[in-house]
């Protein structure tokens, strides 16, 4: 009876309104329908874009980071104030962590593209601005955010009911995230270990098993997820933790293992009705890329 409420309640939530959290996939840019990790400071009320995203984006190499690097040295070497103002954030690298990166804002990334003779200079100049824009926009009507979201989805050819999963599965993992920050979790590795709790629980596989199979790297398994895999959330597991007051990372993994129980038995009794297995190597990688497209 649990794990099919588990299920039933994960479709009705798609149909609720979802919370400002969902502003965070905003931090995704799409350049000519290329991602550009970047960040948001709402203190300096600045965009903070990757250098290395922007470098492999304007020069087409196949090794941006050394084509930056040298070009650093060489900004370096000439006294550039440019040098100067990159800074490292924390963005997701190739092998899907966080780790720290060099990024810049508008300003200095505008000076970066003047070293960098590129014909997507001027295009890119104009992106920049609209970004800018863009954001004014959604700082006034915070909605505009998840439009904007949605119609990144809809370049990369995702269905409307995958986005409304996609989206909905954003706006739960957003809220457990919220219920181990006010529990006393707050060290990165420890949510990856939560998260990898319940991950393996209800598909049997971890997470970096679960993107090996899919022939994932740097990309978010999240993005490459079927609507069946994307039903099954961290939903359960943050009712579990609420009802018994979970604090700290013992009490929220045992949380975590009792919530990616219920998801198991709701897939596997979804798989007996359908006959059909909900985690596979699908995914949206180009053919060349992934083991095989979704269809």
């Amino acid at each position: 009876m649990l794990s099919k409420l588990f299920i039933l309640t994960n479709f009705i939530s798609v149909n609720k309104p979802l919370n400002q959290n969902l502003i965070q996939m905003s931090d995704i840019k799409l350049f000519e329908s290329k991602k550009i990790r970047s960040h948001y400071d709402s203190e300096k009320e600045k965009w903070y874009f990757s250098v290395i995203d922007v470098v492999e984006i304007l020069t087409g190499s196949s090794i941006p980071k050394r084509y930056w690097s040298d070009l650093k040295k060489k900004l370096e070497s000439e006294g550039s104030e440019v040098y100067d103002k990159i800074v490292r954030l924390k963005m997701i690298a190739d092998d899907g962590k966080n780790r720290e990166t060099d990024a810049a804002d508008t300003e200095t990334l505008l000076r970066i593209i003047q070293s960098i003779p590129s014909p997507k200079a001027e295009p890119f100049k104009q992106w920049l601005a609209k970004v800018g824009y863009e954001r004014m926009q959604e700082i006034s009507n915070p909605e505009q955010s998840v439009d904007r979201a949605r119609e990144n989805w809809q370049k990369l050819g995702r269905s409307e009911k995958w986005i409304q999963q996609r989206m909905t599965g954003q706006e739960t993992r957003n809220k457990l995230t919220d219920y181990w920050k006010e529990s006393g979790v707050e060290k990165s590795d420890e949510f990856a270990f939560l998260t990898n709790i319940i991950h393996q629980e209800w598909t049997g596989l971890t997470v970096k098993n679960h993107k090996d199979l899919k022939g994932l790297k740097s990309q978010n398994l999240r993005d490459h997820m079927s609507e069946a895999e994307l039903i099954f959330t961290e939903l359960s597991t943050r009712q579990i933790a609420e009802s018994v007051n979970a604090k700290g990372i013992s009490e929220n993994a045992t949380a975590s293992k009792k919530g990616g129980a219920v998801a198991k038995n709701a897939r596997k009794e979804l798989e007996a009705k359908t006959g059909k297995n909900v985690v596979t190597g699908e995914n949206f990688l180009p053919i060349k890329e992934g083991k095989q497209k979704l269809k």
